[in-house]
């Protein structure tokens, strides 16, 4: 199991973006979103003011590091909060964190075949991939760079972390669960609803 994504939602967009690429060393990997009714994506080398010039509408953006993947989407909160978490499963487990969903009575929703998403009913969503090939590819770079911490805010630190604990079968110790080689700590004085980022550590 390895937690190698998670989406972003705040109203400061390109200050997250120049913060990831800037001071952690991220690539942009595409901008994806419309001009006018039509959906377009641009790869690194298009600035902000020539597309503000095109009129180009962001969806989100796309950065990667490593084994890491994190995409920024346009919303209302000026402190970044996480939508969802994405992890890779062997097929046992991700067979096994549907059927835990299933009789948890949580709602799964599935896209095309491509990602399956279960609501944690605890402000934030899990994004569930089983083995595919992008994303072994993803993770056997020889650069394989890892989220080893991941430090969300919450109202209920302990409530998240357990929400989190309970569908993917994993260790939790008060606010901390380890989700495979990452430590996910929820820590006080954040948000109702979606967690708030507050700290990440790559290794």
């Amino acid at each position: 199991m390895h937690l190698f994504h998670y989406h972003l939602v705040t109203s400061r967009v390109r200050e997250v973006e120049a913060r990831y690429i800037g001071k952690l060393g991220f690539d942009l990997v595409a901008r994806h979103g419309r001009i006018g009714e039509d959906l377009t994506s641009y790869e690194p080398g298009m600035s902000w003011t020539e597309l503000d010039t095109l009129g180009f509408k962001l969806r989100l953006t796309e950065l990667e590091l490593g084994a890491v993947n994190v995409v920024v989407q346009p919303g209302q909160w000026p402190l970044p909060r996480v939508d969802h978490l994405g992890l890779a499963l062997d097929e046992d487990e991700f067979d096994a964190t549907l059927a835990r969903a299933e009789e948890a009575e949580l709602r799964i929703q599935e896209h095309g075949g491509r990602r399956t998403f279960v609501s944690t009913n605890a402000g934030y969503r899990l994004e569930l991939h089983p083995p595919r090939d992008w994303i072994d590819d993803l993770l056997e770079q020889s650069e394989r760079l890892l989220v080893s911490e991941l430090h969300l805010k919450a109202d209920d630190p302990e409530q998240k972390a357990t929400a989190l604990a309970s569908v993917l079968d994993c260790e939790q110790i008060g606010p901390e669960v380890m989700v495979g080689e990452t430590l996910v700590r929820f820590v006080p004085g954040g948000p109702q609803g979606r967690p708030q980022l507050h700290a990440e550590l790559f290794l």
